[in-house]
């Protein structure tokens, strides 16, 4: 649908400006009056990284006059590959300041305003009234619920983007002239079945594919121009290199935008989403060793039974010693569960903790009362025992 500009235009564009920006102004469709309204805008982008990268460079090459940049996380090494706005020098930096100064090293006229923290519900109300338009670049269902019933209460458009592997996801949610978020996804997955790219993994150049999609539908809301995503949820197959859309309709019974919402207020996002299930939780409590546990047993020549149930490809990355592999979703599947030994204690791990936890509970309902998992998993593993291994 086509939808009336968001932001009235500034009242001048500067020489240098129109320098700058010519390609733009020989555009009957953005022209003088778009550049205007570029300039006068104000878009804040959650998150610094895979997404928000090529989302804020082109933002800031486009002449959006204000960039809010919400981030709390420093840049890794493992960033590299795809948070093109980072460098090897950056290593180590606040990812807001790296990704304010690779803008303002594209555009000079922009003005970045950073805000360093997490995005959570005792600040986000604030933080979004500042701006005329939100681009979520975040990686959890917790802040992406956030976002949404954030914009919803502030009657904010936003545009989301989604990346995984080889595919992605992107659209415009705008409760006021379509669906919500929640319109096209009511409830959280459960805990520990999507997982997230840095368990899964992601193809670098894809966060510019989505990314790139994500600026182009907000400077078409900005600016009035074209028929944005409001409605429409666009996918992306980079392996069959195929776009398809499938219509979103906005859902009468919706939590939060329907004409009865339930939600009025923001939540606990954390519960919402339960980043560890109550079952996992009561599974690992009582049940949780160390890395250095773990060493010790080994070295005692414990009988014990060390499962990683991470996917095959981290396997190849990194190990624990003597530990061998069987992916969670054999365990969820029930199909792992007869090859158990009965006469070890069984040893989960995973990355973090958290799939080993979710494990632990399926094998503590099946009887493996004495079954432990490693809190922190690999990753505590290798920064405690064996710091001369790669981590991902």
């Amino acid at each position: 649908m086509s939808l009336p500009p968001l932001v009235e235009p500034a009242p001048e564009l500067t020489v240098d400006e129109v320098r700058r920006y010519s390609r733009h102004l020989i555009i009957p469709d953005v022209g003088m009056d778009g550049q205007k309204r570029l300039k006068n805008a104000k878009v804040l982008c959650v998150g610094a990284g895979g997404l928000g990268s090529p989302a804020l460079m082109y933002l800031a090459a486009a002449g959006v006059g204000t960039l809010g940049i919400v981030e709390f996380d420093e840049v890794d090494e493992s960033n590299l590959q795809r948070q093109i706005i980072h460098s090897q020098a950056d290593i180590g930096r606040s990812k807001a300041e790296s990704a304010r100064d690779t803008v303002l090293g594209i555009n000079p006229y922009v003005n970045v305003v950073l805000h360093e923290g997490r995005l959570e519900a005792d600040n986000v109300m604030e933080i979004f009234s500042q701006y005329d338009l939100i681009v979520d670049g975040t990686d959890n269902f917790a802040t992406r619920y956030l976002v949404n019933d954030a914009c919803v209460l502030l009657n904010k458009p936003y545009v989301w983007g989604s990346i995984y592997r080889f595919d992605g996801q992107a659209s415009v949610f705008w409760s006021e002239h379509g669906p919500c978020y929640r319109c096209l996804y009511p409830e959280p997955p459960p805990p520990g079945m999507v997982p997230s790219c840095a368990e899964g993994g992601v193809l670098g150049v894809l966060c510019a594919s989505i990314g790139s999609i994500q600026v182009t539908e907000a400077i078409k809301v900005l600016t009035g121009t074209g028929d944005p995503l409001v409605g429409r949820l666009m996918i992306y197959d980079a392996l069959e290199m195929s776009y398809r859309q499938v219509k979103v309709r906005k859902d009468p019974n919706c939590a939060v935008c329907g004409p009865n919402p339930t939600v009025t207020e923001l939540i606990d996002y954390e519960a919402f989403c339960g980043v560890v299930s109550d079952e996992a939780q009561e599974a690992a409590a009582g049940s949780t060793i160390t890395p250095k546990q773990l060493k010790e047993w080994i070295d005692d020549g414990e009988n014990i039974d060390i499962i990683d149930v991470r996917e095959p490809n981290e396997y190849e990355i990194v190990s624990i010693p003597g530990a061998r592999l069987i992916p969670k979703n054999e365990f969820l599947m029930g199909g792992a569960l007869q090859d158990l030994p009965q006469d070890k204690k069984i040893v989960l791990h995973c990355k973090t903790g958290v799939r080993s936890a979710e494990v632990l509970a399926v094998l503590k309902s099946a009887g493996f009362s004495d079954a432990v998992h490693v809190g922190g998993g690999v990753i505590g593993w290798v920064n405690q025992i064996e710091p001369d291994k790669p981590v991902y």
